[in-house]
């Protein structure tokens, strides 16, 4: 994978940055690659082989693309993770990956020495950030003295290069198998979505740790020899199109919060956004409003784009396409996703089944790690089962209809109701609890608890509060629940088994129904 970004070897711009002080700065190909082979061979000389798992937690800076090229130069095996993991997301990605080392920023670093449990396979903590802490090694240390040309240790296609941790709707996270094959599939399937050219400045807004920053600011950018742009700061609308028109953005990929966030403005139309020539959006389906809006006012479309941390673009609204609002786009190619039903028959036009993925897809993932029973499981026939349903029309446009289960999409993230109900089950108030989706006009959906406490008059606005904050601190923020509501009993099945589907049924209709 490290070979399609080592080929460009120039001068030319690859990374171009700014932050909420308009710090600017730049680095070429030339100068990143050499970055990138001082760090290889620091890891090297540390002893750390092909093959083993390296965590990996940094923020949105020059750092990170230099980290994920040494480590697949290497043959390393890297875990993508957020910086909003607290030290219990940590520790299980440490010990179920059996990781020998974790890179992190300087948050990171004191998240990871806050584990209380064994981490028995961990040889090496490094501080990316420029430090040298007890019990770290400072990164820019490492790479000192270290030549500035460096081979590739020789990878095969099958080879594990990426290990992405997802949510899952019961249990710990899934971790997916990304093989170094996968980043080429990638490539080339995506070409006609993103539609990147060398002379493009690119703008994708995910952050390290997710596997979309994996998918556009980093293959996608420096596979095709573009430029990337990188922004080192919080998101406001008002800074993120002061910042398309100043820079002269061509390319541009947001979740659709940011999208629906910027279309909110009153001033939305005194930007100049003439630069932009593909605008995309992923993570969950965006609203035709939005699109409209956008459409009315500077004469280009938002084109979607859907796919999974188990594969990349399966559907997509592709460049000279035209584009339905309101769909999701077509199959990248024909037969590779289909819609179909129980029995992995597809289905005829117009009726509503699961989004299946041909199981031949060069970009399917490998096997979910240390699991693999679990991948059978969610194979039909030839099919790989996504989760989502929706429905297809005579002229092959997909229509999203919804989760076929109950992970919960919240701005573009994956959270399992298990995580959240798990951390609110650990305060002492609470008897049970659910978590499920509810309607969002801004974030799509967010995450909202029923929960039923051990004692019902202790009910009060203090609590919830109380309630949300005990979730930040105990898992990543993002998963806390924006709503929560008390209630006497929740709905089970015969079995004992908690009917979260009711719960997100009667979200849903009371959204409809304006309430």
């Amino acid at each position: 994978m490290s070979s399609e970004i080592d080929r460009h070897k120039s001068d030319k711009i690859a990374l171009r940055w700014t932050d909420d002080h308009e710090s600017n700065g730049t680095i070429t190909y030339a100068e990143l690659m050499k970055q990138v082979n001082k760090l290889a061979g620091g890891l090297d000389r540390l002893g750390l082989a092909k093959g083993d798992r390296v965590l990996v937690m940094v923020p949105r800076q020059v750092e990170a693309y230099v980290i994920y090229i040494a480590c697949l130069k290497l043959g390393l095996v890297i875990i993508p993770s957020s910086e909003m993991l607290r030290a219990k997301d940590l520790s299980f990605r440490l010990n179920h990956s059996e990781a020998r080392a974790v890179i992190a920023w300087a948050d990171g670093t004191r998240e990871v020495d806050s584990i209380t449990e064994e981490l028995p396979a961990l040889r090496y903590r490094i501080d990316a950030s420029g430090r040298s802490t007890a019990g770290w090694l400072a990164m820019q240390e490492l790479m000192d003295g270290q030549q500035e040309e460096r081979e590739a240790v020789p990878t095969l296609r099958d080879d594990m290069a990426i290990l992405a941790y997802t949510s899952g709707t019961t249990g710990n996270p899934k971790a997916v198998v990304h093989s170094h094959g996968w980043g080429y599939a990638h490539l080339r399937i995506t070409s006609a979505w993103l539609d990147i050219r060398e002379t493009d400045l690119v703008w994708g807004t995910a952050a390290p740790g997710w596997q979309k920053w994996i998918w556009t600011p980093f293959l996608s950018v420096l596979g095709s020899g573009a430029t990337g742009f990188i922004y080192q700061g919080t998101f406001s609308a008002e800074r993120y199109l002061e910042m398309i028109q100043t820079h002269r953005i061509g390319v541009m990929c947001c979740t659709p919060t940011e999208y629906r966030i910027m279309a909110k403005l009153d001033t939305l139309g005194d930007y100049d956004l003439s630069s932009l020539r593909s605008s995309v959006s992923a993570g969950e389906p965006l609203n035709q409003a939005v699109i409209h809006k956008f459409q009315e006012l500077f004469g280009f479309i938002i084109r979607d784009g859907y796919g999974q941390t188990e594969s990349t673009l399966l559907i997509g609204n592709l460049k000279d396409e035209p584009v339905k609002l309101g769909a999701m786009g077509k199959s990248i190619a024909p037969g590779l996703v289909e819609i179909i039903d129980e029995e992995g028959r597809p289905l005829p036009a117009g009726e509503v089944g699961s989004i299946a993925v041909h199981g031949a897809m060069p970009a399917l993932f490998h096997t979910y790690y240390r699991d693999p029973q679990r991948k059978a499981n969610n194979m039909v026939g030839s099919y790989f089962i996504t989760g989502d349903r929706a429905k297809r029309d005579e002229d092959g446009y997909f229509w999203f209809e919804g989760r076929g289960d109950d992970i919960i999409i919240s701005s573009g993230y994956t959270i399992g109701p298990f995580e959240v109900e798990e951390a609110l089950l650990r305060h002492p108030a609470v008897k049970e609890c659910a978590a499920v989706a509810s309607p969002d006009e801004i974030r799509g959906h967010v995450v909202k608890a029923f929960i039923v406490l051990k004692d019902q008059t202790a009910a009060s606005p203090a609590l919830m509060k109380e309630l949300q904050d005990h979730v930040k601190s105990w898992t990543a923020p993002y998963k806390y629940p924006r709503r929560i509501e008390f209630i006497s009993d929740l709905p089970k099945t015969n079995s004992g088994k908690i009917r979260r589907i009711e719960l997100r049924e009667r979200e849903t209709r009371n959204y409809s129904q304006g309430e």
